[in-house]
């Protein structure tokens, strides 16, 4: 038993002031001559001894009486020491796209928040946050509202960002019991790799995940099949166990052009659609769905290809650049040193130097020029290349230096896989082909990446980030590298890098970067817009392009539209990622946390229980009355 004012208890020490006056109330008997004494000492015996009696009666009384009462005042009660402490309460309220999984007839953020208004005590003091807001030292009636209105979201923090973001709230007294509360559907991802347990912190995580929850999710679409007149659109699709179809929509913009089923086995599904190529498809996949709603559509959008320009200057002869790039896909141009227009270079995406012995100072300024500007650059030596000349230039390129020239056959037999020019280039690794052979090749000392290499280990192609240098000529007299199946995947990725085209959608999560085709003005911008929403994104003017950098805008899914000065140049799609569609949670069975509970009503009436402080100072009182009646009992009828 604890007291509220334990200084009270000082007074106990008045009650020696009774038993004092007790002990000290002495009276004088008066004698009085009476013949016959013998019968009146008897009585005056009995009378002694039954008015002693209640004097002690009465003196054990007030005692008590009077200790009731002081204890009353002291207040006493009983309690734990958890009760006893100092607490901060901090809630984390999951908020991401799983919370929005509907449970019988209701989603569980709902039953989550409904959960909060009706357990959090009105006038307490707490924080809370979620995946996107924080609200710190506040009381029930200062985020009602919010909670009400609060909105999914794609980010989702695990539970070591949860821990870390919950220690910013607490503050550093180390008498205070900290309750982090942890509400969440626990799904897998939200498990980190690894973290340091925080032993200052009592952590209660409220489960509210469900084993009868269902979801179909469109995961992703593609471009299976290109063609010149239709193209083939595919689908994939994903679902919870025991669901075996679903109708799937095509629109373009608002109108339904194609619906087919989707049928599952084992939970996955692809359905293909055929569209016309020509034309532009502002397009969304649509399910409909009882589970999450936010990857019940994908957009994606086809705008018209832009086209690279590739420029060949040279001498020797560029037929297999020529038959590479394609009019079909690039615009493809060839020019020898003596015909070439030097205002021509900065409209270009790739330059390909083809065969040149030597360069002109003029040469190398315009190249400098164009590859500062981002512009992408491919050099191809002739047999008999001055090496001055071509060290002048590499110098502006920081792909290396020419050494000397070396007359001996030499066979190509290792290649880069994991190079980026041969990104998605091969299925697997190659380590038996015909080998591409040189007669003469230029020994290069370099620190740029090799991408093919001889088989003594000097490099055959190094480079990256758009800029390339072979160390052979490719004329059929020096190399059989045109014969090669390497040549057209090389060739390609290179033209195709060299103006970074747009994907038919991306994910939002993290950085996105996308080119235009576009020569802006000194003074203009690009904006994205979709409806009212406009925001103007990272971007990078070179000679021929713009670099548009996506990385925190826009924060949600659709199809936008890129412009200048109102003009929509293209379009670009977004969608969610869609991790959060895979229903699979942790197990917390043995997690180090205080309490793990199914409901949060449960939950806080556990904390209540643990905080609980019985008052015992109305039972004094109570008892102080009691005596108070003994003694009045004692007084009238004890004579």
């Amino acid at each position: 038993m604890q007291f509220k004012y334990p200084e009270l208890l000082w007074a106990l020490f008045l009650l020696l002031i009774p038993i004092f006056i007790h002990l000290f109330r002495l009276r004088r008997f008066k004698k009085t001559p009476f013949t016959n004494v013998k019968l009146l000492q008897k009585v005056v015996s009995e009378s002694r001894k039954s008015n002693t009696l209640k004097k002690w009666l009465l003196l054990m009384t007030r005692l008590l009486l009077f200790s009731a009462l002081i204890l009353a005042f002291a207040q006493p009660f009983l309690a734990n020491t958890k009760a006893l402490a100092a607490k901060e309460t901090v809630i984390y309220l999951d908020n991401s796209f799983s919370m929005w999984a509907k449970q019988v007839d209701e989603t569980l953020i709902n039953n989550a928040v409904q959960g909060l208004l009706k357990s959090i005590p009105e006038n307490s003091t707490f924080s809370l946050f979620t995946n996107t807001d924080e609200h710190k030292n506040v009381e029930l009636i200062d985020i009602r509202n919010t909670l009400l209105t609060i909105a999914p979201t794609a980010k989702q923090l695990n539970l070591e960002e949860i821990e870390l973001k919950a220690r910013t709230f607490f503050s550093g007294n180390e008498n205070t019991i900290k309750n982090l509360i942890v509400i969440s559907d626990f799904q897998n991802q939200m498990s980190p790799k690894a973290y340091a347990v925080d032993s200052t912190i009592q952590k209660h995580y409220v489960n509210l995940s469900g084993s009868d929850l269902e979801n179909i999710a469109i995961d992703s679409c593609y471009i299976s099949k290109p063609g010149i007149e239709n193209v083939e659109l595919t689908t994939v699709l994903s679902a919870t166990p025991n669901i075996e179809r679903t109708p799937v929509s095509l629109y373009n913009k608002d109108r339904l052009i194609a619906k087919t089923a989707a049928l599952f086995e084992n939970g996955k599904s692809e359905v293909t659609f055929t569209i016309t190529a020509n034309d532009l498809i502002l397009g969304k996949l649509e399910i409909i769905d009882k589970g999450l709603p936010y990857d019940n559509h994908l957009y994606f959008n086809i705008d018209q290809k832009e086209k690279p320009k590739v420029l060949a200057i040279g001498d020797s002869p560029s037929n297999f650049l020529k038959r590479i790039y394609a009019d079909g896909e690039f615009v493809f141009s060839s020019f020898t040193l003596k015909n070439l227009n030097y205002r021509d270079l900065q409209n270009q995406n790739l330059i390909v130097l083809n065969g040149l012995d030597s360069f002109p100072n003029s040469l190398i300024a315009s190249i400098s020029s164009f590859v500062g500007n981002g512009g992408s650059l491919v050099i191809i030596p002739s047999n008999n290349a001055n090496i001055v000349s071509y060290n002048q230039l590499l110098g502006s390129t920081s792909l290396g230096t020419f050494l000397e020239g070396l007359d001996a056959e030499n066979a190509i037999t290792k290649i880069a896989f994991s190079h980026p020019l041969y990104d998605q280039v091969f299925e697997k690794s190659i380590s038996n082909f015909q080998y591409p052979k040189v007669n003469r090749f230029y020994r290069l000392k370099s620190n740029a990446s090799s991408v093919l290499s001889y088989q003594n280990g000097d490099a055959f192609l190094v480079g990256n980030n758009g800029i390339y240098l072979f160390t052979a000529a490719l004329d059929n007299e020096n190399s059989n590298f045109q014969q090669s199946p390497l040549i057209v995947p090389t060739f390609l990725k290179m033209g195709m890098n060299s103006l970074k085209r747009s994907d038919i959608y991306y994910v939002l999560e993290g950085p996105t970067t996308i080119d235009i085709s576009r020569k802006m003005a000194k003074d203009h911008i690009l904006k994205v817009s979709k409806g009212e929403q406009e925001f103007i994104p990272q971007q990078k003017n070179h000679a021929n392009k713009v670099s548009l950098h996506f990385n925190g805008n826009p924060t949600e899914d659709g199809i936008f539209t890129i412009s200048e000065n109102g003009m929509a140049l293209r379009h670009i799609s977004f969608n969610y990622p869609r991790q959060e569609s895979e229903l699979v949670f942790m197990d917390l069975d043995n997690a180090q946390i205080a309490s793990k509970q199914n409901s949060i009503t449960t939950l806080f009436k556990a904390l209540q229980n643990d905080n609980r402080i019985t008052e015992l100072w109305k039972w004094f009182v109570i008892l102080a009355l009691f005596f108070l009646l003994i003694e009045v009992l004692v007084i009238k009828f004890l004579k």
